[in-house]
């Protein structure tokens, strides 16, 4: 027999191919465009998908502050930080984040569906959120992918 056949092959930073892809946030749910960007940042759609190493796209959002949320999660939901000294935990509504920083609410949904280590950090890296619908990274050449078409 022969058994180089029987090798499985692992992806490395030289051998991961990445691409840049666009999409379009108007009129989408939140968490559902979250878990799907999340997946193309991890690469896990990528046949030589590895588990310890970043081979997922580069991701540019366009029209952040056109999101859906579903239900009455625009006053109901509470995202909450803690400044570090005593009494100072702070609560914000996704209307408010909304108001003040458009990009926040994306970016906060898609970084508690990444890995919570160095993989993760460097992953969100490959992230680009903008609240209108221009972006800097024409130069990349990013393909503009319909949400529906990944699984």
């Amino acid at each position: 027999m022969n058994t180089l056949s029987y090798k499985t092959i692992s992806a490395n930073k030289e051998t991961v191919t990445k691409e840049w892809v666009l999409i379009n946030a108007e009129d989408e749910v939140l968490g559902r465009l979250a878990s799907k960007v999340a997946i193309l940042l991890r690469g896990k759609l990528k046949p030589n998908f590895t588990p310890h190493v970043d081979c997922g796209d580069n991701v540019v959002i366009i029209n952040a502050e056109k999101i859906k949320l579903t239900g009455k999660k625009l006053t109901d939901k509470v995202y909450i930080r803690y400044t570090g000294y005593p009494g100072g935990q702070r609560k914000r509504t996704p209307r408010e984040l909304l108001a003040k920083k458009p990009t926040a609410v994306i970016e906060v949904a898609v970084k508690g569906m990444l890995p919570k280590s160095r993989l993760g950090s460097d992953l969100f890296r490959n992230l680009y959120v903008y609240a209108g619908p221009d972006h800097p990274h024409e130069a990349q050449k990013p393909k503009e992918i319909n949400l529906n078409s990944i699984k």
